[in-house]
């Protein structure tokens, strides 16, 4: 074995040890949950005091972006470059002649390069045109949402899964619809929504080094290497933001009515795309716990030092600095969920899902209320949590907790859909 393969071995079993010991290190013990202050939602940096929409639109809000893509998500790139959108199929008598399914290529070029991100889209034939329409990201490939034949395999780098059967980063025939239990086309299409879903690998490649296989190698590596340029996340929410684009072309896709889901990464992906961009109609996380709807300063389940141990990739450089320090963050979740205001957004927890902390992600739903009363609408009323499977969905905030794991269930969707039904269509 030679020097190189020592050394680079040697880092591996150190970094395998310093993230086992990051996990031992968590707290499932809510009296062991620290005394906290959160910062103020409801006054500037001045310390003046925002009473009034026009105050927080034009002077708070903004800050809090600004703060976000300092120390948390990065600063993603305002220019899009050049973007050329491709239809590469299209059937009318998609899923037994209830839908029409369509394939759409996003060309992302560069100077000297070009990365291709994909979108998957079901639309219902029974529903007037244009329709509302869900989008969300997935985590191995369009084909593994469903098992219709017709959707183009994209043979990418995946994680890998001993669970579904994924080994050596590869996909082939034998994943499709595998991830099927979480994307329940049918009966979307049949509560008159449509759904898009965009693998997102495309971006970037869910490891330490992806930022060099994904869309992030088009901007330069300055951008990347700077202490705020933009983590995974930040670059995912861009994507979103690129299907957006894509959506405002298609006649047949309303896109005042778009919906961004996310689960887990995934979920704080969408809070993090839907606070940025206010084309999204609503915002829903599903399980999204650190980084996504959970507040950091409850040290509860995963926490900063952990989430940036084992993924150091995610979020931006500065974000490295509050490992073990969440209480000298000059933001916490509640501002991230408040960012959607005045729109709806739905935060959703699974009762056995104790590392994303259900607790910590109701608070920041309801701590966020403070900014949807400035728009004289209704956010969660106190800060006990519901009964279990028993949803919020009336006031513009929605909140669940179910019972069950880190998952996406149908009883989520559901939920999602009854909220969407209230606040959207």
């Amino acid at each position: 074995m030679n020097a190189i393969k020592v050394s680079f071995l040697f880092w591996l079993l150190l970094l395998v040890a310093f993230s086992l010991r990051a996990q031992e290190q968590h707290n499932y013990d809510e009296s062991k949950v620290p005394d906290f202050t959160l910062p103020p939602l409801l006054q500037n940096s001045s310390g003046s005091p925002v009473k009034t929409t026009r105050q927080w639109e034009r002077i708070r809000r903004p800050e809090i972006l600004s703060l976000y893509k300092k120390y948390v998500y990065g600063h993603s790139p305002e220019s899009t470059g050049q973007m050329v959108f491709q239809t590469i199929n299209v059937s009318s008598k998609a899923l037994e002649n209830k839908a029409i399914q369509k394939e759409v290529k996003v060309l992302f070029i560069g100077d000297k390069d070009t990365v291709d991100m994909n979108i998957l889209i079901y639309l219902p034939k029974s529903v007037a045109k244009p329709v509302p329409v869900f989008l969300g990201m997935n985590f191995y490939g369009n084909h593994t949402i469903h098992r219709d034949a017709e959707i183009t395999l994209h043979e990418k780098w995946v994680n890998n899964s001993q669970r579904l059967g994924i080994s050596n980063h590869k996909v082939g025939e034998t994943s499709r619809g595998i991830r099927a239990n979480r994307w329940p086309v049918e009966r979307i299409l049949e509560r008159g929504y449509g759904l898009a879903t965009i693998y997102y690998g495309d971006l970037f490649p869910d490891h330490a080094e992806g930022a060099d296989d994904g869309v992030q190698r088009l901007y330069g590596k300055q951008h990347i290497a700077d202490s705020t340029g933009w983590g995974a996340i930040a670059t995912w929410a861009w994507g979103l933001s690129r299907a957006m684009d894509y959506f405002e072309s298609d006649d047949n896709i309303d896109p005042a009515r778009v919906i961004v889901m996310g689960h887990s990464r995934l979920g704080k992906t969408a809070l993090w795309a839907g606070a940025q961009d206010q084309r999204f109609a609503a915002v829903i996380s599903n399980n999204s716990g650190c980084g996504g709807a959970a507040l950091f300063r409850r040290k509860f389940g995963e926490t900063v030092a952990i989430i940036n141990s084992n993924f150091p990739h995610w979020f931006c450089k500065n974000f490295h600095r509050f490992n073990g320090m969440e209480e000298k963050l000059p933001i916490d979740q509640h501002m991230l969920i408040s960012l959607v205001a005045p729109r709806p957004v739905y935060v959703a927890s699974a009762v056995e899902d104790r590392w994303a902390d259900p607790k910590g992600e109701f608070l920041s739903a309801f701590y966020a209320s403070e900014v949807y009363g400035l728009y004289k609408q209704e956010g969660i009323k106190n800060a006990v949590m519901p009964p279990l499977n028993k949803p919020i969905a009336a006031s513009r905030i929605g909140y669940h907790i179910r019972s069950g794991r880190h998952d996406v269930k149908v009883f989520d969707w559901e939920s999602y859909m009854d909220f969407a039904d209230l606040h959207v269509r």
